[in-house]
């Protein structure tokens, strides 16, 4: 299976299941506000309902799209009877609530998958390879090479913009590690390492 790397900022359940449903694992941790339900209650996947604390039902409800930001979520909630009594009712449900509701990602199982590859041996060498060799170069480019945001239109011309900053990249880190001299470079090995690179690039 092919894999992907990336940051938190790339984290969400939608970007899980469209990789998931390419074919690609994903190694993106989650963002730190990630929870698969309120504290202390545990989720039953059979059921797909949670058993809360004093071992109650909460079954799912129904899903719903967020307003704030069009989120996909799904909803679960207790019938009030079982709130009633409840000896920590005061501090699960608050001064105005009659029954435990909360809602949850739609995409819940993703995440749970993601976050066990992330914790995975595999997934700590993964983010040890992104933090070394990818971070790097995206911190060089947008840093010092000016590369803060793309200005152009479509996918082709960003792509075409990405490459040669990549060559610009590696050019430069290739032009500290020859010698430096005064002669043209015309007819020598630098020289024709140059022309083979603007070939490349389509741009000769």
């Amino acid at each position: 299976m092919d894999t992907c790397v990336a940051d938190t900022g790339f984290s969400s359940g939608g970007n899980y299941a469209f990789l998931e449903g390419q074919g690609i694992a994903s190694y993106i941790p989650p963002h730190g506000t990630y929870k698969g339900g309120p504290d202390g209650f545990v989720y039953n996947e059979k059921d797909d309902c949670y058993i809360c604390p004093q071992g109650k039902v909460i079954p799912f409800t129904k899903v719903f799209y967020e307003k704030k930001n069009n989120t996909k979520k799904k909803e679960y909630c207790a019938l009030k009877k079982i709130c009633t009594d409840c000896p920590i009712r005061s501090t699960c449900l608050g001064k105005s609530a009659q029954e435990k509701k909360f809602s949850v990602t739609y995409y819940r199982p993703e995440y749970e998958r993601n976050i066990a590859r992330v914790n995975s041996k595999k997934g700590r060498y993964m983010k040890g390879k992104r933090q070394s060799t990818v971070e790097p170069v995206f911190g060089t480019l947008t840093q010092f090479l000016g590369m803060g945001k793309v200005n152009t239109l479509g996918l082709g011309q960003a792509n075409k913009c990405m490459h040669l900053s990549a060559i610009a990249y590696n050019l430069k880190k290739y032009l500290k590690f020859i010698k430096n001299s005064p002669q043209s470079i015309a007819g020598t090995e630098k020289g024709y390492l140059f022309q083979l690179i603007f070939l490349k690039s389509g741009l000769n």
